[in-house]
Order: C-alpha cells, then sequence, then structure tokens
C-alpha cells in the first residue's frame, strides 16, 4: 500500500461484475481500482504489471480459469506481496478448498454486502486472514466430508514446538486467537506469537494457508 490506499484489481468475466466492484473500489477514500481482466490469463498478466496490493478473483472464467490463474499468481515470487480473495457464488463452493490450498487468503460471495466486501480487502490488505472462525469452520467441515485421506505432513511441521503444534491444530478448529485463549488460559498475544512463529516456519501465506496445512497433514487435537 502507498499512502494507505490499497491497490485492488478485479479478475472477472462478467462485465456488470467487474463494474459494480470498481464503482465501489472507486467511491472509497482508502482503495482504487489497480485494473480488471474478463479471464484468467489477461489476470496474470494485470497482476504481474500493476503489483496490487489484493485481487478479486473469480473461478470459472474462460482461457485460464482462477484456480490456475491463483497458482501462478501464488507462485512468482515477484508477486509475494498480493493477496488473492476468491469471488464465489456459493458459500461452499466446491473450489473453496482448492482456492485456499492454492495460496487464497481467503473467499467471498459474489452477493456480499457492499461493507462486508471492503472489510475482507481491508483485513487480507493488513496482512490477516479473510476467513472468520465460522466461515473457517464450515470449509474444515466440508473437507472433512468429503473422507479426503490427511496429506503426506507438511516436511517442515518437525520444527514446531509442542506448544506451537497444539495452537495449529486450534487455529484448524476455526477458532480465534481470543478463544484458543481462553482455552488454553494464556494471554491471546500468547496465541498470536505462537501463530506467527508457526506460519514463518511452516512458510504459511496466512492464517488460512496455516490452517489448509494443518488439515492436509493430519493435525489435530488429541
Amino acid at each position: 500500500m502507498s499512502d494507505g490506499v490499497i491497490r485492488v484489481a478485479v479478475v472477472d468475466d462478467q462485465a456488470l461484475v467487474r463494474m459494480g466492484l470498481a464503482t465501489l473500489l472507486e467511491t472509497e477514500d482508502d482503495t482504487e481500482l489497480a485494473g480488471e481482466a474478463a479471464d484468467g490469463r489477461a489476470g496474470v498478466d494485470l497482476v504481474r504489471r500493476t503489483k496490487p496490493d489484493v485481487v478479486l478473483m473469480d473461478i470459472r472464467m474462460p482461457v485460464l480459469d482462477g484456480l490456475a490463474a491463483l497458482r501462478e499468481i501464488t507462485a512468482d515470487p515477484l508477486l509475494a506481496q498480493v493477496k488473492v480473495i476468491v469471488l464465489t457464488t456459493f458459500e461452499l463452493d466446491e473450489y473453496v478448498f482448492e482456492a485456499l490450498r492454492g495460496g487464497a487468503s481467503g473467499f467471498v460471495l459474489k452477493d456480499s454486502p457492499p461493507d462486508e466486501l471492503l472489510h475482507a480487502i481491508r483485513v487480507v490488505a493488513d496482512g490477516a486472514s479473510l476467513l472468520s472462525p465460522s466461515v473457517t469452520r464450515r470449509v474444515i467441515e466440508q473437507f472433512s466430508a468429503r473422507d479426503v485421506p490427511a496429506s503426506a505432513p507438511h516436511p517442515e511441521l518437525v520444527r514446531l514446538t509442542e506448544r506451537e503444534r497444539e495452537i495449529v491444530a486450534w487455529v484448524a478448529t476455526g477458532r480465534s486467537n481470543d478463544e484458543i485463549a481462553a482455552e488454553l488460559v494464556v494471554s491471546p498475544a500468547t496465541v498470536r506469537t505462537h501463530v506467527s512463529r508457526a506460519m514463518v516456519k511452516l512458510h504459511a501465506r496466512d492464517r488460512a494457508q496455516l490452517v489448509v496445512f494443518a488439515v492436509q497433514s493430519g493435525l489435530t487435537l488429541p
């Protein structure tokens, strides 16, 4: 961000959606439109050219779908500071977990009220996870309901201390830092410290990806 203004790129194949989002972004003092694209390939090119703070990315698009575009963006070290929010029409979209696993910072519904969308952009731009505890729980429940076996444990999982592993397992339940602190009878600041250290050790882009790593590694509470 420069001068406190969040630069946002919009990637969606529906012209009406792009127009609405662009209008919303330009009406706020702390957001501005960095550019827009109508397909995934053009979206990746736009992001590489403009390096926005946040990308609002649709999933179902021509030429290159949103998941493939997301993976290209998150795999590019030159775009490490770019955060991607996936736009979806359904709260439990079948691609949501795959998007989070691909490096998205979260997702929002296309028909969300303007204030919720703006809040999501500000939260993600500030480096936090877009996923609220309740949304995190629903994503995890959806993943678990598919009976998908845990992948091989994250290779850096062994670097976590026992306390950090415990905290990460709590994060994967969808609890907030305050809720975890209450469960463990510690301060929220202590929880934040453990979460931050775990994110560094696991190379997680944000809290949402930390949840994904925990679920994939089968890291659960005893």
